[in-house]
């Protein structure tokens, strides 16, 4: 019994008082005026008003800008204002202040949450991605702070409760956060990890040898690479840096599908995420029964594979750090209203998932992605970067796509891991590349 009392106190107890359903959550509220949400700059992204008869109003400076990672406080709860709503909640004030203000009968002032969020750069990948549907992810590689996290179609939370209706009967789904709910075929992308399983299989993965003639046709299933290209002789390197379907069709029914399992699971599908915000966990469906067109589909990121681009960022920032896995955070520390800091995060190791030297490896084909590759739109910029680009269909007729982009800058001294989805980019015609283009061009110029 102690020990269950010390678990709860020292792990449960803020999940069970953030939960909507505790009602311990309404006498909070009438003690303390709800603290406010930081940018890392200070800058306010969410504040309680207080008029001079004690009316509040929840208030968002920024707008839509923040809307799925800051959240809204009506109609329910969501994002940063959910998972901090203890610590908001929370007065640590000078004790006296305290003590005078509950003799007063005044609220106190709750904490402030500051985030490790730039609203520098989340205004330029919120301009970048403009009005089409699609998802941002920015991360610190060395240390697992969440700089940008932008989603779109979005909503502005000042005017939730007005707007609820329309946002929640439509078919846009503006309320889901795509970058880690968002459950989309990988396509291309996923290709870094077939390409990781097959290094693991194959010792001698540098001799891999193919010829692509535009399309493989195996057992009654053909598959293409883009636009039909022939892309003759390749190797590892250059069957990833050009995309090529064909190749990892091939390189696909060549593995054995428990490694292939083995490698989906150390790279964190159908398992737990790391991070505080909800999500949806991503999925690698392919069992030993599979037939081989199952095969071939999945090793090109098609097929029943799903996964978010928060997911595939974590995957990204793994490779950029040597194979080490930073746990994602988004709170930089808690302070009282004065500014005294009440608790701190700090980094620390997730998981290792793969070897330093699996690790470097893929970063030498991803840099060739960009040098050689699909995404030579990001070569010659005054930051160097590596990465995969990934188009993935999403309808029966194969003419539809999303378009991918994962990858991370300053390729010899990783700083920032990126994933951008662009959905149905064949109708946009904006490419994640672009996106990702427009974002690092303004960020570090």
């Amino acid at each position: 019994m102690m020990g269950y009392i010390v678990y709860f106190n020292v792990i449960r107890s803020k999940d069970i008082i953030n939960s909507s359903y505790n009602v311990r959550l309404d006498s909070m509220a009438d003690r303390v005026v709800r603290g406010k949400i930081l940018d890392k700059d200070g800058n306010v992204l969410a504040e309680t008003v207080v008029d001079e008869d004690g009316n509040e109003q929840r208030v968002y400076p920024y707008a839509e800008l923040y809307a799925h990672v800051v959240g809204y406080d009506s109609k329910g709860k969501s994002g940063l204002e959910s998972i901090e709503n203890f610590n908001l909640l929370t007065s640590n004030a000078f004790f006296v202040e305290k003590i005078v203000k509950e003799f007063q009968e005044k609220k106190n002032i709750g904490d402030n949450v500051v985030t490790t969020l730039d609203t520098r750069l989340q205004q330029t990948a919120y301009d970048a991605l403009g009005n089409y549907k699609g998802a941002v992810i920015v991360m610190e590689v060395s240390t697992g702070k969440i700089l940008s996290m932008v989603s779109k179609p979005d909503f502005n939370p000042n005017t939730i409760g007005k707007d609820w209706a329309s946002i929640t009967t439509g078919e846009e789904s503006v309320l889901l956060n795509r970058v880690t709910q968002g459950a989309y075929a990988p396509g291309s992308v996923f290709k870094l990890v077939t390409t990781l399983a097959y290094m693991r299989e194959n010792n001698a993965y540098a001799n891999y040898s193919y010829t692509c003639e535009s399309e493989i046709v195996h057992e009654g299933t053909t598959i293409h690479c883009a636009k039909n290209r022939k892309h003759g002789e390749e190797d590892l390197q250059t069957s990833l840096a050009k995309s090529c379907n064909t190749s990892f069709s091939n390189i696909g029914l060549s593995l054995n599908i428990s490694k292939f399992q083995n490698t989906a699971k150390d790279l964190l599908f159908n398992s737990k995420l790391p991070g505080a915000l909800p999500y949806s966990q991503s999925k690698f469906q392919l069992t030993k029964d599979a037939s081989d067109a199952e095969i071939m589909m999945t090793a090109i990121g098609q097929g029943k594979t799903q996964m978010s681009p928060y997911h595939m960022v974590l995957i990204t920032s793994a490779i950029a750090n040597g194979g080490i896995l930073m746990e994602p955070y988004l709170v930089s520390h808690i302070e009282n209203y004065t500014g005294n800091v009440i608790e701190k995060n700090m980094p620390h190791k997730y998981a290792q998932l793969m070897t330093s030297e699996e690790a470097a490896q893929l970063k030498e084909y991803m840099k060739a992605v960009v040098t050689s590759g699909t995404a030579t739109a990001l070569n010659g910029q005054s930051y160097s970067i590596a990465g995969k680009t990934g188009t993935a269909e999403y309808s029966s007729d194969k003419e539809k796509a999303h378009s991918w982009f994962a990858g991370f800058t300053n390729v010899e001294n990783p700083d920032l891991a990126i994933c951008v989805v662009v959905e149905s980019a064949d109708n946009s015609g904006m490419s994640a590349v672009a996106v990702t283009k427009k974002i690092l061009n303004s960020y570090y110029n």
